[in-house]
């Protein structure tokens, strides 16, 4: 039951909070504490009010967020699963990766570094490649040779 109340809470103020009128809200708090200063004398008192409520705010909305946040990414990682399993090329072993350990992680990231590089060099041999090709292409389109390009002066 306290599970089911702190959910429907935490998405509640997670919308709430989110939202430009609970920025205003926030700022006009603030504003009317420092307009109350004078009236205060700036004691300490009055100090302690804007402090003693900013941190009881920040302490309450830091567990709200974490729940936020741990519920959001578990729902991308089951999302990620699900595009994993019914994708036929990917690997299937990586269902779960969050899962397991440092090391296991560092293994797999090392392998997709050393994919990303080969990938890499592909796409720079391809890339020097088609450059090649487009400045051959001009070559015939103006009727030069890379030879006289480079010793004819064209200033």
């Amino acid at each position: 039951m306290f599970h089911a109340f702190f959910f429907r809470f935490a998405r509640w103020t997670e919308r709430q909070t989110g939202r430009p009128g609970a920025f205003v809200l926030a700022l006009g708090v603030v504003i009317l504490w420092a307009v109350t200063g004078p009236l205060f004398h700036f004691s300490d008192t009055w100090q302690l009010v804007i402090n003693t409520g900013t941190t009881i705010v920040t302490f309450l909305m830091v567990f709200l967020i974490q729940n936020a946040q741990n519920r959001d990414t578990q729902a991308v990682q089951l999302k990620l699963d699900e595009l994993i399993r019914a994708t036929e090329a990917a690997r299937n072993n990586l269902i779960n990766l969050e899962e397991r350990s440092e090391q296991d992680l560092a293994r797999v990231k090392n392998g997709f570094e050393k994919i990303a590089a080969k990938t890499a060099d592909c796409l720079e041999s391809e890339i020097e490649r088609k450059v090649e090709e487009e400045v051959e292409e001009e070559f015939e389109e103006r009727g030069l040779t890379k030879k006289e390009t480079s010793l004819s002066p064209e200033r």
